[in-house]
């Protein structure tokens, strides 16, 4: 067998690149997390920190800003996953210098990690936000670096725990907010899902230069979907609030940042439905769990009911 790509995680101690680095070690990888020095005196960091360590990962102190040591960990490794907040998006750019000045990456995975930012009719501020994912795509296509996207859908732990209710911190037990008529189909996918069906595209031939849709059929639910579902667990039946799209789209408009790109984003998801209104073609991507089956992905139904 040919021997795996070794990996750089960048953001590793971030939301979604902890999960990055945890499926990329467990896969045997050799595994390396790109750090700033500042996170070590952070509690919580400091301690992801020692257990990266702990698991045989090579934590390399550096920084996306900082050009020399971002090329020197880049030319240790053949893949190259950034997993960076939504307002530094645009500095995957300096990634990008660094692989090119290395010249050694097999496979770049930006900093996709929701919606297919090429197939998304989104208002602003989210519009802006999936404006600069499209740039860095068409930077990467024109210095041809070999990449796959990622198109995870909705995260289960931002979503789920709350039934994506505004301002709450458990599930609802009386009444629910749904946005529009609650019908388009929206994704929800489990961290750990997402992070292990990414590293199993790095080493995959078929993925190059393709996207990856994590979009599994009993992941796949409408927001009426959700409630049911819910209702059917707490065995009662909530109130619905339906918040009209016109409401929506005001409140958006209202809101303060970053309050306000979560809600275009919600905006898109939920009354555009644009995580499933096109059909996966074969000539620009593919579906996760048809093309790892062996992966035991965490269904919505298994993940609700950890809050029953």
């Amino acid at each position: 067998m040919a021997e795996k790509s070794k990996i750089l995680i960048i953001g590793a101690t971030g939301y979604l690149g902890k999960f990055l680095v945890e499926a990329a070690a467990k896969n045997g990888h050799q595994t390396f997390a790109l750090v700033r020095e500042s996170a070590i005196s952070d509690p919580v960091k400091g301690k992801l920190i020692e257990s990266f360590k702990t698991s045989g990962v090579t934590v390399i102190y550096g920084d996306v800003h900082d050009h020399q040591s971002l090329v020197k960990a880049v030319k240790q490794v053949d893949v190259v996953i950034p997993a960076v907040a939504f307002q530094n998006i645009l500095d995957q750019s300096k990634i990008l210098e660094a692989i090119e000045e290395a010249g050694n990456v097999k496979r770049f995975i930006p900093s996709e990690f929701g919606n297919d930012v090429d197939r998304t009719d989104a208002v602003e501020p989210a519009k802006t936000n999936f404006a600069e994912k499209a740039k860095v795509r068409r930077a990467i296509e024109a210095h041809g670096i070999p990449y796959t996207y990622i198109f995870t859908g909705c995260f289960a732990g931002y979503f789920l725990p709350t039934l994506a209710q505004p301002g709450a911190t458990a599930p609802p037990r009386e009444k629910v907010i749904i946005l529009g008529d609650g019908t388009p189909k929206a994704v929800f996918n489990c961290e750990q899902d997402i992070a292990t069906y990414t590293i199993k595209t790095v080493d995959d031939p078929s993925t190059v230069n393709k996207t990856l849709y994590i979009r599994p059929p009993r992941n796949v639910h409408s927001f009426n979907d959700l409630v049911a579902m819910w209702d059917k667990k707490i065995d009662r039946v909530l109130e619905k609030i339906h918040v009209p799209e016109e409401h929506f789209l005001k409140q958006i408009e209202e809101a303060p940042a970053p309050l306000n790109i979560i809600l275009s984003i919600s905006h898109s998801v939920f009354i555009k439905g644009d995580q499933t209104n096109f059909e996966i073609e074969a000539s620009f991507g593919h579906e996760a769990s048809e093309l790892y089956p062996d992966v035991k992905y965490t269904t919505v139904d298994q993940y609700l009911h950890h809050f029953v």
